[in-house]
């Protein structure tokens, strides 16, 4: 087996809880060797939760934004063009990062739901991903990845849920889910 080094493009999806947090787990081990890490989350941006003060001790080796305003109608009503527009500005914000070398991980968080409610083109994703600096990896998170992402990627996660304390009435906890 030849030894090749070259940035990743890394997809974590599927219907089960983890999809951010693996990215997450993934970007603190990148930090932790060295490595400078964005991470642009899509829609979420009205909720405060651990992972946003935690990341501020890696001071600027580790930027997280929320870029969204934390939920959007889906379904038989279209997203508001409000939501839209932050996606597309959460987009352009991503592809000049990825495309600028400044950082060596790239987390697009719950982008792939931005695709699936159709607020965004899979097309200029996949355009973008190809034309990335070679060292530079990309982590691209949430359900119903698009297939032509899928085929782009170097590994994909399929999560699935087996069992959740929901279920039994458990409410989210602080520090587990938030």
């Amino acid at each position: 087996m030849v030894d090749v080094r070259r940035g990743l493009i890394i997809v974590n999806t599927g219907p089960g809880k983890g999809k951010t947090t693996a990215a997450m787990g993934t970007a603190l081990r990148a930090v932790g060797n060295g490595m400078r890490v964005l991470m642009l989350q899509f829609l979420k941006g009205s909720w405060h939760y651990g992972e946003l003060d935690a990341v501020k001790a890696f001071g600027d080796n580790f930027i997280m934004k929320q870029m969204g305003r934390g939920f959007v109608k889906v379904g038989a009503e279209k997203p508001d063009p409000e939501d839209v527009r932050m996606v597309e500005e959460a987009w352009s914000e991503a592809e000049r990062a990825i495309q600028s070398g400044d950082w060596d991980l790239v987390v697009l968080d719950e982008i792939n739901y931005a695709i699936s409610y159709g607020m965004l083109d899979p097309a200029k994703v996949v355009a973008a991903l190809k034309q990335k600096p070679e060292m530079v990896h990309v982590i691209l998170t949430g359900r119903n990845a698009h297939p032509t992402i899928v085929e782009l990627a170097d590994t994909v996660t399929e999560m699935r849920q087996v069992k959740h304390a929901y279920e039994q009435g458990v409410i989210a906890q602080r520090g587990i889910e938030y």
